[in-house]
């Protein structure tokens, strides 16, 4: 009979062999599945980083530190038009690409990057539906929302709030008349949050005017950023290891979550019985004209959460990239006040209709801002179906993930020559004599703030009015400049590759975008 020693020594020598044959076993597995991904892989011919092509966390490490926009412009500048940027995954930096990928009958669908934050388990809504049929349904239901008619019977909402933040921003006056230094990023979020607020919970979240609310700024950033996180690399969330790896930011997504689901059950009470025309108006009252059927609760939900995100974060980017660019070029700035100023009279002139419609200038101040710092900046990835797809002469399989960086493609001198310069005038047929019918048809081309195609933002109509009538306002009722020796917003020599530009208005690309600045001081115009 064996000792207990003799017995306990078998079994730690049995315990250490199994252990080393699973070590070897998992050495031997990634070793070879390395190999394959690497060398024998269907994409395996096409150039990236090494660590791209042999895992996601690549993307990861990138989402997380928020540079992945810069990431895929670099690479493209590295490695040429397309590039690999993950095992499975192609970026390609060109117009026919956009076209091809996210236009209308595209053989593709939303890859699973879009599946692990449905509202609730067995609800999606129409960011988060990869079922072309599912998503069809709800874009014929949610379309009654952004009619023109509904987006008119909303413009009251929008304009409220806009004379609320133009009655902030020339608070403080100092000496000659200007005001305190303005954080603008801030007072951006402040109003876009405010109005969606309005519009889909029947009541604004007064940010513009109290503090209470304005930590749900940081809620909304942060699920959109976990969003990003898990969408490059779904395993982390089947696994778990979100709660561990990135508890924070998880728990402030979950925070969100709870708010913005106790704000449409206070909305949902009031029904119909109340004369605010706002989404949830239309949302109650909608139907699909082939089935007859509307949104059941949680499909409201997920609808009105998706709005707050889509409507209010990548609105107010645009807009604070607007005020960075037009204070870091003041005779842009002159130019877009001498506009608006001889269009109006009064500022109360000043709301969607064929008069704002002829101020181009400021159409383009805001397409050139968008261009530059794109409030997505990433990729908004598409999975190939059966059948594959032939973008710029590759044939492309089935399965592989494909996509346009945007960041990448605004910045490409193929459809915008001197892409880093701020010259909304390239927008304008005319405007100079190197700005012709045809180049601003190959920049209109490559320009995708609101993607294109049936998975286009359905809501650019209104972001565009809420922009258009708060920039206008602004310039029509104070002066304005850039806080003397503030360079909050910019970049600087010393940073990464793609931060490094004074001129460009540096953003952290959380699937949304986060930002700082500019910091800019009011006066009330002469």
């Amino acid at each position: 009979m064996l000792s207990s020693n003799s017995q306990t020594a078998s079994l730690s020598s049995i315990v250490f062999t199994l252990a080393s044959f699973g070590v070897a076993s998992t050495v031997f597995y990634l070793f070879v599945l390395s190999t394959y991904r690497v060398f024998f892989h269907p994409l395996a011919k096409y150039p990236g980083p090494l660590l791209a092509k042999l895992t996601d966390w690549y993307s990861v490490y990138h989402a997380y530190i928020g540079d992945r926009h810069l990431e895929f412009y670099r690479c493209h500048e590295t490695y040429g038009p397309i590039f690999r940027y993950g095992p499975n995954s192609l970026s390609i930096n060109s117009n026919t690409a956009l076209k091809i990928i996210y236009g209308h009958k595209s053989n593709v669908q939303k890859s699973q990057f879009y599946s692990v934050f449905p509202p609730t388990k067995d609800t999606f809504n129409t960011h988060s539906s990869i079922n072309k049929a599912q998503h069809a349904r709800k874009r014929r239901v949610i379309s009654h929302a952004f009619s023109d008619s509904a987006v008119k019977n909303m413009e009251k909402y929008i304009l409220a709030n806009v004379r609320t933040l133009t009655s902030r921003l020339g608070e403080g006056a100092r000496e000659k008349g200007w005001s305190v230094p303005q954080n603008m990023a801030d007072w951006a979020n402040y109003l876009t949050f405010d109005v969606m607020g309005d519009l889909c919970f029947g009541k604004a979240f007064e940010m513009l005017e109290r503090e209470d609310n304005r930590h749900v700024i940081d809620l909304i950033g942060n699920a959109a950023h976990m969003h990003l996180i898990l969408g490059t690399n779904p395993t982390i969330k089947h696994l778990g290891l979100n709660k561990v790896l990135f508890s924070k930011i998880y728990n402030m997504r979950m925070q969100y979550m709870a708010y913005s689901r106790a704000q449409a059950a206070e909305r949902q009470k009031l029904g119909l019985e109340t004369d605010r025309k706002d989404f949830f108006y239309y949302l109650l009252n909608a139907r699909d004209p082939e089935t007859g059927h509307g949104f059941t609760a949680p499909e409201l939900w997920g609808e009105s959460n998706l709005l707050i995100i889509a409507g209010s974060d990548t609105t107010s980017t645009a807009l604070a990239s607007s005020f960075f660019y037009l204070t870091h070029n003041p005779l842009t700035l002159k130019k877009l006040v001498e506009e608006v100023r001889s269009t109006f009279n009064d500022v109360e002139e000043i709301h969607t209709g064929p008069e704002l419609n002829i101020c181009h200038y400021l159409r383009a101040v805001i397409d050139e801002s968008m261009r530059l710092s794109p409030p997505v900046g990433g990729i908004l990835p598409r999975e190939v179906l059966p059948g594959g797809l032939t973008i710029d002469g590759h044939e492309i399989p089935a399965g592989t993930v494909v996509g346009t960086p945007h960041y990448a493609l605004h910045h490409n001198p193929a459809y915008y020559p001197n892409p880093f310069a701020f010259t909304p005038e390239r927008w304008i047929v005319e405007s100079s004599l190197e700005v012709t019918k045809d180049t601003v048809a190959l920049a209109q081309s490559a320009f995708c703030p609101f993607s294109i195609g049936p998975r286009g933002c359905i809501g650019k109509g209104l972001a565009y009015a809420e922009l258009m009538t708060s920039l206008a306002r602004t310039v029509w009722l104070f002066d304005m400049r850039l806080s003397p020796g503030i360079t909050v917003g910019q970049g600087n020599s010393g940073a990464e590759w793609g931060r490094e530009r004074a001129t460009e208005y540096q953003l952290k690309d959380c699937f949304t975008s986060m930002k700082e600045g500019p910091l800019v001081e009011f006066r009330e115009r002469n």
